[in-house]
């Protein structure tokens, strides 16, 4: 695994700046102008072509905490994938191009986001495998082998403690959550109080400031 640098890229993950305060890519529907911006960013020997824009996570690049998360661990050869928060989509896609037996939901509250997401699964060929929806759309009866997620910090502790809370019970036995964290974020904190709810959480990963975390059903 990388060894961990704390000087570069610490506050990459979850800061990228938005126009005005109501405009934060955490929002339903993100009230800037829409321009589509392409870019080419390689997973897992995959190749992904990618739409993004404006009002919608890291835009027009993949950013820093999802490579390190993406270099870091890689998925199991099939199961039943969330990727929670999912913005345009790169985790789920990347999983759906890279495991053919995976079946793949992408969840964001970002209307643009779930647009986006879903646009880049028909360019890629995987929108037989790839979905992105709402969270009221996911069947309430589903279940999941494996959660992966860059998630939204900047919710706020109280919402991504909530947000945690509603997917983690959505894991099969046995299921896992892998998520990628700033240290300078709090990444050690959430390990403890993840513990502390009864989903033991482990370091499986450090790069860059960032630490990947494997959350487990006990």
């Amino acid at each position: 695994m990388s060894t961990e640098n704390e000087s570069t890229e610490n506050e990459s993950t979850e800061n990228e700046s938005t126009e005005n305060e109501t405009d934060h890519y955490f929002s339903a529907d993100p009230n800037v102008p829409f321009k589509r911006e392409r870019f080419t960013c390689e997973v897992w020997g995959q190749e992904l072509e990618l739409v993004s824009g404006p009002g919608v996570f890291s835009r027009g690049h993949l950013d820093h905490a999802t490579a390190v998360l993406f270099r870091e661990v890689e998925p199991p050869p099939m199961g039943q994938f969330l990727d929670l928060g999912c913005g345009y989509g790169v985790i789920g896609l990347a999983i759906a191009k890279t495991v053919p037996l995976a079946r793949v939901i992408g969840v964001d509250v970002n209307e643009r986001a779930v647009l986006l997401a879903n646009e880049n699964a028909q360019a890629l060929g995987v929108s037989g495998t790839f979905v992105a929806v709402t969270p009221d759309n996911v069947p309430s009866d589903y279940v999941f082998d494996e959660i992966w997620s860059n998630p939204p910090i900047r919710i706020g502790k109280e919402g991504l403690h909530e947000l945690l809370l509603t997917w983690l019970p959505r894991l099969a036995p046995g299921g896992r959550m892998v998520s990628v964290v700033g240290k300078n974020l709090g990444a050690d904190s959430l390990t403890r109080w993840l513990g502390e709810q009864g989903w033991p959480t482990t370091r499986i990963g450090s790069a860059k400031g960032f630490r990947v975390l494997e959350t487990r059903r006990a």
